[in-house]
Order: structure tokens, then sequence, then C-alpha cells
């Protein structure tokens, strides 16, 4: 698991991005799992994620955060990263983004990216 936190603070909420290797649905499922074994994510207000599998078959999970899976997955069909599982966290700071938070989302997604090159 890769992990970077601390990549973004708007008005209260805090983000963070978290990857690994997904092959299907039981090892995102895995990965979700020993992500929020940490209580600091299990307390994360959205885990929103998304996966391309070899196959090309698209997974995602906004969390409540609706329409974030979606950005997630259409940046990772862009990069055509596939059986890798990105997961954007977000601790709510008590303020409404707007359409900011998807633009907090797609910068996440980014720096993970950029992370591993």
């Amino acid at each position: 698991m890769r992990q970077l936190t601390g990549v973004i603070s708007d008005r209260g909420s805090k983000y963070a991005v978290s990857g690994g290797v997904a092959a299907d649905r039981a090892d995102v499922d895995r990965f979700l799992k020993t992500l929020k074994k940490d209580k600091k994510f299990a307390r994360a207000t959205h885990n929103s994620w998304a996966v391309l599998l070899a196959d090309g078959t698209p997974l995602k999970g906004d969390d409540g955060e609706a329409g974030a899976g979606m950005v997630i997955l259409r940046m990772l069909e862009r990069e055509d990263l596939r059986d890798h599982v990105i997961v954007v966290t977000r601790w709510y700071g008590g303020k409404h983004l707007g359409g900011d938070r998807f633009r907090h989302v797609q910068d996440c997604v980014h720096a993970y990216l950029a992370d591993g090159r």
C-alpha cells in the first residue's frame, strides 16, 4: 500500500490518497479493510475509490461523496492504469466545498500518480 497524507487542506476538510494492487472486487474489499484498520481512516467522512480491472471492467465506490468514484475512474482510464485501486479519503471540515471537492479528488489522484513515477 502506498499512501500520501495531508495532500490538500481546504476550509477545514483534509484529503489523503492511498493505492495498491487489486485484481478483483475481493482485493478491493481487502484493501479497504486494511486501510480502515487505521482508526484515522475508519473515522474519515468519505473513502471514495475506483479500480480498472485487467479486462477493462470498471469498479467504483463514492462512499457518500457523490461522483467522486467516477472522477477517480476516469483518471485511471486516461492513464490506462489497471489492477490498481486508488482511494481518496476526505475528513469533512464543516464547510461545504461545492465543485471544489472534485478538483481536490483530481489533485489527490494526480499527486498519487506523480509520486509513483
